[in-house]
């Protein structure tokens, strides 16, 4: 019975190891119905386009803010009690609107005491001129003394000067009558009335209301010491000399739809932050640029270079490294990393890593998953979106269906 235990018997042998041929068998079945897979797996269709060479003028990106170009606080000249506001805050008003009213009885009681005190004035005067022409008479026939006559000249002279400082009287006062009515002083927005009826108004002091210009704009923006000296060079080299155009986008705008042109640029680098101003103006017609406004600024470079471009949905990210796909030997996918620039026209300029030769994957990327991956290419031009590429590789297959 021991001996029995201790050595197995044949046919026991097996029934323990057939279990274990059988696993065996199996996944060497399925090893090798994987690998026949894998080698019949079609490669995956892709659109490549060569590298495209071409003369493109760059611009460049800048943030800035939008002010108006005329921006006035209203002011009273004359002090006084608001006696009307004569404006719906918000409203757009034309230089010479009246906006304010101060209660101008005051103001027009002084101009009647200025025009009477000028009337007494001219009577005056005239009295003096009569004595002056009587004394004239009277000094050639020897019947006043000398002095008594150059009494009466200076009188006719000193009512003269008296009659010309009541005329003065009576203008200022005309004009403190007229600035009770405050007007706009220029084309724009009007802001809120910061002064209501009944408050009083100090002359030169008291804020009335705001009114900002509408159009055109101004874009004010920052540009760094190296974009500066760039444009300095080429200005000096005669490339800079004609109109510089903008390009400007605000919050939520796709793209940069707006243009304008560059009107002025400082006298002076900050040197706190090594950026110099720059402004551009841009029409605005439709009251769509409001002042303080948040803007993102191209600035057109004076000169032409040759640049490569490729479309820039065919870039990658690889941690902080840009590469792209290759079209290599044999119709494989090749890495190649790349420097890149800015956006041109919706094309990427690279500064190195590709050249004229070279076939760049622009769609149908995301099916290469590895270097050294064999591709199905089909060539299609650089400046065609992916989007066409795609629909026009989807209209092939199913006309050959």
């Amino acid at each position: 019975m021991n001996t029995d235990r201790r050595f197995p018997s044949p046919a026991r042998r097996v029934a323990r190891l057939l279990p274990l041929l059988l696993a065996a068998a199996l996944a060497t079945a399925c090893s090798s119905s994987a690998s026949d897979g894998a080698e019949t797996m079609p490669a995956p269709e892709v659109s490549v386009a060569r590298v495209l060479e071409r003369e493109v003028r760059q611009w460049d990106d800048f943030t800035g803010r939008v002010v108006a170009v005329e921006t006035v606080e209203l002011r009273p000249r004359v002090s006084g009690y608001v006696q009307r506001v004569a404006f719906e805050e918000g409203q757009l008003v034309r230089k010479g609107d009246l906006l304010f009213e101060i209660d101008p009885r005051p103001y027009r009681a002084a101009l009647a005491r200025a025009e009477a005190e000028l009337a007494r004035a001219r009577s005056e005067a005239r009295l003096a001129a009569a004595q002056d022409e009587r004394a004239r008479a009277l000094v050639e026939a020897r019947a006043i003394s000398r002095e008594e006559f150059e009494t009466r000249s200076a009188a006719s002279a000193q009512g003269n000067a008296a009659v010309r400082a009541a005329e003065a009287a009576v203008a200022a006062a005309r004009l403190d009558l007229e600035f009770t009515q405050v007007r706009a002083p220029v084309d724009g927005r009007a802001g809120r009335a910061m002064v209501t009826v009944g408050n009083l108004a100090q002359a030169d002091a008291t804020v009335l209301t705001t009114v900002v210009s509408q159009d055109p704009v101004h874009v004010y923006f920052e540009a760094d010491e190296q974009t500066w000296l760039r444009y300095s060079r080429n200005a000096a080299a005669g490339r800079g000399d004609g109109e510089r155009k903008v390009r400007v986008g605000l919050a939520g705008e796709e793209g940069l739809p707006h243009e304008g042109t560059l009107d002025f640029i400082d006298n002076r680098v900050d040197p706190a932050t090594g950026t110099i101003r720059a402004r551009a103006v841009l029409r605005n017609p439709d009251g769509l640029f409001t002042p303080g406004l948040f803007a993102r600024v191209q600035l057109e470079d004076a000169r032409e270079t040759t640049a490569l471009l490729v479309d820039d949905k065919a870039v990658l990210t690889d941690q902080d490294r840009k590469y792209v796909y290759v079209l290599g030997e044999d119709n494989t996918a090749q890495r190649r990393d790349v420097e890149l620039g800015r956006v041109i026209d919706g094309l990427r300029v690279v500064h190195s890593g590709l050249s004229t030769e070279d076939r760049v994957i622009v769609s149908g990327v995301q099916r290469v998953f590895m270097p050294g991956m064999p591709v199905a290419p089909r060539e299609v031009a650089m400046a065609s979106p992916p989007e066409a590429a795609d629909a026009t590789a989807d209209a092939g297959r199913q006309a050959a269906r």
